[in-house]
């Protein structure tokens, strides 16, 4: 804006007119100089464009006005940021939000409580009471109890005597007339049995993999190997066909349901013979009674001596005194075999156990995806006891899972041959330490095919911590060590591992003295046994039991823990004393322990952070493989990768294939497949395209406000509604048994979001 001779400015109402500029009075010219106008100066006033555009630029908030900030002067201006990301809330660009952020339309979800899969919180009857009073009903949070599935089967079901033989051939069915199954094979396809899916390209995955299917003609694809043949005298029968030669079909009666290419599968007779006791453990009750004997007569001992400061004498190079009680000590019955070895490194993330999801198909497809290590779900040792068929149904693996996990030769590892390495490794858990023992010598007869036992000492259902199992055993650190002890005694070859929770309590962790006592052995002189407990590695989720999710991971607690390992394996001779001294028996088979960290992982990004900064030796993967199953790629590649919704599609129906292969193709096997799809897609939908976030990394805790795709499937497959899962599940499946029900975990997802429309 230009200004005449005498520095006077245009009139902008009215150019032709000067306006009439009064000098300023003598010395206020020093007190405030004169500015020249600035570009955007007009007539209008502030408060006229506060009343025209209200919300533009600034000029007036929508906060209240305690929220406002008051500037003193311009030094205290703070530039604005150019990248503002607000905390909690997943940065999705402005383009595929539905609300802008800040609108009264904007409605970002709260906070899913991730442990509502696996706690049972209490419910406040009296909210319950007040709903029926006609009060305001909140809108439903929290978790979903006693979920029902309802139930997929036929209407009259086949007879199994006729259920995979030809039709004029059945088998001879031992209740004869009295069957209430149905024996007329057509009118049984006719009228009982669904329609065949149309979907998988209309064929059997399972008869594509064995050249027959265990469920012959119950299967909702017979179609693709079925056939009526015209016998010589006319007649039309209806036949299975076989592919390739193999087995007749008459071997896909099994009752175990082995199904393809499945190992560590235990026969009916073996968990029966569990179940009436007649399944010995003679080291696990061997080394048991050893335990009771010495821990009594050593509490004994030391309630005597207590007090006593001529029994007392010094222990350690810290000065401690500690009652010498070596002239009471037993030596144990046996020490533990020498143990296979095994390796954790930079190359090996690894598949945490995960409860409900981490079943054989989803592990199949997280290999397929990069995984190098497995487990199976939490397993509680007394129903493997009593040989209850749905716990030894978990430890079954996929082939794939024999594999050696992925290994760089490393010049510090001596002695590892990674050609005798698994990938899959059990997890179980239990409250006393003759459960634990006769469970481990029991897993070691009769599932050859395991990387590791591993001891569940974090899990935080209120259901396993009020029983003394999980995470309780956090808080009973002496039982526990006898525990590692005992199952590192009896378990053979198979090394033995453990995972734990940083503590029971919020900001009272004791991880770090208990990661100290299996290390190097407890310090207490009443202790029954002394060395190591001798585990292979120690996996630390950086949450306690009473935080469950509700902040992030404190991977510097982790760090700790960390060092604490590193200092052992490099001064683990100058740290032991003579009473602490460790029988190389006692030692795991690589001489040192791995340390594992888990919590928030979430990116190949968090990965190469953890291991660099916590120095632990891998990472375990959960939730962000629940979410994104494809992070073990982006892990291998080190690169984000931006996989279009097609091909989220195609995993999904890879994962409904091998969901098919294990849980059979009949109508019973369609509705378990879709149960347990439908349970990963409440995880899964959580996922936001790379490409739509304005900044990386992502993280796990934020919660995204409604958006919508790059296209239709891509908002779908983003969808929170349990609807819109069930409508991809019928993608593949077909529609849902009439009788089936599902249930999300958190009931927010049993509701449009309002912001969703």
């Amino acid at each position: 804006m230009s200004l005449d001779a005498q520095g006077v400015p245009p009139n902008p109402l009215d150019p032709q007119e000067r306006l009439n500029v009064q000098p300023l009075a003598a010395g206020l010219e020093d007190l405030h100089p004169a500015s020249a106008p600035r570009d955007e100066d007009s007539a209008i006033t502030k408060a006229e464009k506060i009343e025209r555009h209200p919300y533009e630029n600034g000029l007036l908030s929508d906060e209240p006005p305690v929220k406002k900030v008051r500037l003193e002067s311009a030094a205290d201006a703070t530039p604005p940021v150019a990248h503002d990301r607000r905390k909690g809330i997943a940065p999705i660009k402005a383009e595929y939000l539905i609300h802008p952020l800040g609108s009264r339309h904007d409605r970002t979800p709260a906070t899913i409580d991730d442990d509502a899969a696996e706690a049972s919180p209490s419910v406040d009857r009296r909210d319950q009471q007040d709903s029926k009073k006609g009060k305001k009903k909140e809108k439903s949070r929290g978790q979903n109890k006693g979920r029902s599935f309802g139930f997929s089967r036929d209407e009259r079901g086949l007879c199994q005597s006729r259920a995979t033989y030809p039709e004029f051939s059945p088998g001879e069915c031992q209740y004869g007339d009295d069957c209430k199954f149905e024996h007329d094979l057509r009118k049984y396809l006719k009228d009982w049995k669904r329609e065949d899916l149309k979907t998988l390209g209309g064929k059997c995955p399972i008869w594509a993999q064995k050249g027959r299917c265990d469920s012959g003609w119950k299967c909702r694809l017979v179609g693709s190997h079925m056939q009526e043949k015209e016998l010589a005298d006319g007649r039309k029968e209806l036949v299975l066909v076989e592919r390739d030669g193999l087995a007749d079909a008459k071997a896909g009666a099994d009752d175990e349901g082995s199904g393809t290419g499945i190992v560590n599968v235990v026969g009916t007779k073996a968990k029966s013979d569990l179940m009436k006791r007649r399944i010995q453990t003679p080291k696990a009750d061997e080394y048991t009674e050893w335990l009771e004997k010495s821990g009594k007569e050593s509490s004994k001992d030391h309630g005597h001596r207590d007090g006593n400061e001529d029994d007392k004498r010094d222990g350690g190079a810290n000065g401690e005194t500690v009652l010498d009680v070596r002239a009471q000590y037993k030596e144990p019955p046996f020490l533990p075999s020498e143990k296979r070895r095994i390796y954790f490194g930079p190359e090996t993330p690894v598949l945490a156990p995960l409860t409900t999801q981490g079943n054989l198909p989803f592990r199949r497809l997280c290999l397929e995806l990069g995984a190098q290590v497995t487990y199976s779900e939490m397993a509680m040792s007394m129903p493997l006891l009593q040989g209850q068929k749905s716990e030894w149904a978990l430890m079954k693996a996929h082939e794939s899972e024999l594999q050696p996990p992925q290994y760089r030769a490393n010049p510090i590892v001596t002695d590892y041959d990674n050609s005798k390495d698994f990938k899959f490794g059990a997890q179980i858990a239990g409250n006393k330490p003759f459960q634990v023992l006769k469970a481990t010598e029991i897993l070691k007869n009769l599932c050859p095919h395991l990387r590791v036992i591993d001891l569940n000492c974090g899990c935080p259902i209120d259901l396993v911590y009020r029983t003394g199992a999980g995470s309780a055993l956090l808080d009973s650190q002496s039982k526990l060590e006898k525990m590692l002890r005992g199952m590192n005694a009896v378990s053979g070859e198979i090394p033995i591992t453990v995972k734990i929770r940083m503590g029971t309590k919020d900001g009272k962790p004791n991880a770090l003295k208990l990661v100290n006592r299996l290390v190097y052995g407890s310090t207490e002189a009443s202790e029954p046994s002394g060395g190591t407990s001798g585990v292979a590695a120690i996996t630390l989720h950086g949450r306690s039991r009473q935080q469950r999710y509700s902040r992030s991971a404190d991977w510097g607690y982790i760090a700790e823990c960390a060092a604490l390992i590193k200092n052992h394996k490099e001064d683990s001779d100058s740290l032991t004393d003579t009473i602490r001294e460790v029988d190389p028996q006692e030692l795991p088979a690589s001489g040192e322990v791995y340390f594992l960290g888990n919590g928030d992982c979430y990116s190949h990004a968090d990965y190469a952070v953890h291991l660099k900064d916590a120095g632990v030796d891998s990472v375990m993967i959960a939730r962000g493989a629940l979410i994104k199953p494809w992070i073990f790629e982006e892990i291998e590649k080190g690169q984000y990768l931006d996989k279009s919704a097609t091909e989220r599609l195609a995993i999904i129906e890879q994962y409904v294939r091998y969901g098919l292969e294990t849980w059979g193709s009949d109508e019973m096997g369609v509705g378990t497949t879709r149960r347990f799809l439908l349970e990963w897609l409440s995880f899964a939908y959580r996922y936001i395209p790379v490409a739509l976030l304005e900044y990386l990394p992502p993280s796990l805790q934020d919660r995204p406000p409604a958006w919508r795709g790059r296209n239709e499937l891509e908002t779908l497959l983003g969808s929170g509604n349990y609807k819109d899962w069930i409508k991809i599940s019928e993608m593949f499946l077909g529609p849902a048994h009439k009788d089936f029900r599902f249930e999300p975990k958190h009931k927010s997802n049993s509701y449009e979001i309002e912001a969703e429309g």
